[in-house]
């Protein structure tokens, strides 16, 4: 049966709102397909690609139910082809198109893949837009320029005044920008017992694991039978008013914390929204507006920092890494300023370390395909940054386990802020962090192996001596961050032998990362 335009829908881009899907035309089929390159073009998680997989597959059947043509495909059924635009010419031809359109991609590498299209084809290709970002793509280079140096906060503020979002007139509500000052609590015994159960979903995950498995498909991670996380849009509302319901009231104040002593301790306040909003699933605008009716309606149950936390994060910081992250492609994925080229340790695959906080971000991690920003950037990103571990292990590893990465939001988080790796783009000085840091916001030092307060001794913190190794190997590159002084000057002050001795007790760690 022909049709005259074809009409293709990625992974990432299951948006019911769309307007493509305002009118039922008989002319347009629509494609969505399981593929093998987006498969395997670095090692997914397991649960990561049966997420998808069961998200396209509810998607294309809620389309189906509406009255579209859809042309679903699973790995049987393109296997046959060696690559997406492969699969698009075959399409093509099969039904007789005479047009051929695309939302445009949130990675760089399928974007130039697709505009490379209107070469293969003799017939109109034409890029839209994916209706989800609050900032037009066309906006991006008057905001962000190439690698240079852009401030979040201002973008954020920026983005508040535009779209009247907890301001009171021109001023910020309650006076102040941000309360990211009021959100660094870490968890007191009293304060586990408050923790809420995560709203997990009960999809199965069967079919996708069958395939998978079929087609060699080379994951990680630990396989599930179920798929824990929302796979359409009713289930991404569910979770996100359960999010309102029961864990904004708290998000802020314990957005950085970690904890091992709750069972809840993998899930904590954060709303795990970020498949759905990543998939397009939800928009970032009702995240927020949904947010913002919790917050007025809880009676000062939810106060204005738990509130302005959550929408920095959206507003804010999603917005802001996806411009960083175009105005630089494709130069940003080759960026490595400090020179870091050591191998990632085998424990970021199993979790055997005696490390405490690496063993739990990490086994959290390949769990539940899931951690959140902090342990992303200041357990297993700090770690990486401190070790000197090659910036593209790191991406592949990131962008990989964890359910909500792709490309336009891990790289600029990864390379950016986990690993300083761009010099400065986003953040003004690396996060790097000794075990104090670990200690202050975590108790995950409480009953591990090393000891926190130690340097050099043969039980010590590998944080500590690879911390100060740290600003010692990059003390010429760092000397002139005005950001970095503190550091520079608690180094000049240690005494001659001790250097030595952190030296030496650094490079015994670093000559067997393994052995942690």
């Amino acid at each position: 049966m022909t049709a005259k335009h074809l009409r293709l829908i990625l992974g990432d881009q299951l948006n019911p709102m769309h307007t493509w899907f305002e009118h039922i035309d008989a002319d347009v089929v629509y494609v969505i397909a399981e593929l093998h390159q987006e498969a395997n073009y670095t090692k997914h998680h397991v649960q990561k690609i049966s997420a998808f997989f069961a998200a396209m597959a509810n998607f294309a059947q809620d389309l189906e139910s509406k009255g579209h043509r859809v042309c679903y495909l699973t790995l049987d059924d393109s296997a046959a082809y060696q690559d997406l635009p492969q699969l698009i010419k075959a399409l093509v031809a099969r039904y007789a198109c005479q047009s051929f359109t695309f939302q445009r991609p949130d990675e760089y590498r399928l974007r130039a893949q697709l505009a490379g299209m209107s070469a293969q084809l003799a017939l109109p290709v034409v890029e839209v837009d994916s209706e989800h970002f609050l900032l037009p793509f066309d906006e991006l280079p008057s905001h962000f320029k190439a690698a240079t140096h852009v401030r979040m906060e201002n973008f954020y503020r920026l983005m508040r005044k535009r779209f009247s979002i907890l301001m009171t007139g021109l001023k910020p509500a309650g006076g102040a920008w941000n309360f990211d000052a009021n959100n660094r609590q870490s968890f007191k015994q009293a304060d586990l017992k408050l923790i809420p159960k995560p709203l997990v979903f009960d999809n199965s995950a069967d079919e996708y694991l069958q395939r998978i498995k079929q087609h060699n498909i080379n994951t990680i991670g630990h396989e599930s039978a179920n798929v824990a996380y929302p796979i359409n849009r009713q289930q991404s509302l569910v979770l996100l008013d359960y999010f309102c319901q029961h864990q904004l009231a708290n998000f802020g104040n314990f957005q950085d914390a970690m904890t091992v002593a709750s069972p809840y301790a993998w899930s904590l306040y954060h709303s795990r929204l970020s498949f759905s909003l990543n998939c397009k699933m939800l928009s970032p605008m009702e995240v927020i507006e949904t947010a913002l009716i919790a917050y007025q309606d809880s009676a000062g149950k939810i106060t204005l920092a738990q509130i302005e936390g959550f929408v920095r994060q959206i507003l804010g910081w999603r917005e802001y890494v996806r411009g960083m992250y175009w105005v630089n492609m494709p130069n940003y994925a080759e960026q490595n300023f400090l020179g870091a080229k050591r191998n990632l340790p085998a424990f970021f695959w199993n979790a055997d370390t005696k490390m405490q906080c690496l063993k739990s971000a990490i086994s959290q991690s390949l769990e539940h395909a899931y951690a959140h920003h902090i342990q992303r950037l200041m357990i297993t990103g700090n770690f990486s940054l401190l070790a000197g571990i090659a910036p593209s292990q790191v991406d592949d590893w990131y962008l990989g386990i964890y359910i909500d990465a792709i490309e336009w939001v891990e790289l600029p988080n990864t390379r950016s802020m986990a690993l300083f790796a761009d010099g400065g783009w986003i953040a003004t000085k690396p996060y790097a962090a000794s075990g104090n840091y670990v200690n202050k916001m975590s108790d995950y030092c409480k009953n591990c192996h090393y000891k926190v307060k130690e340097k050099v001794s043969s039980n010590a913190c590998p944080l500590n001596s690879l911390y100060w190794n740290f600003i010692d190997q990059n003390y010429d590159k760092f000397a002139s961050n005005h950001r970095m002084s503190f550091p520079i000057r608690n180094w000049d002050k240690v005494d001659p032998a001790q250097k030595i001795a952190i030296r030496e007790k650094a490079a015994e760690l670093l000559n067997d990362l393994d052995k942690l």
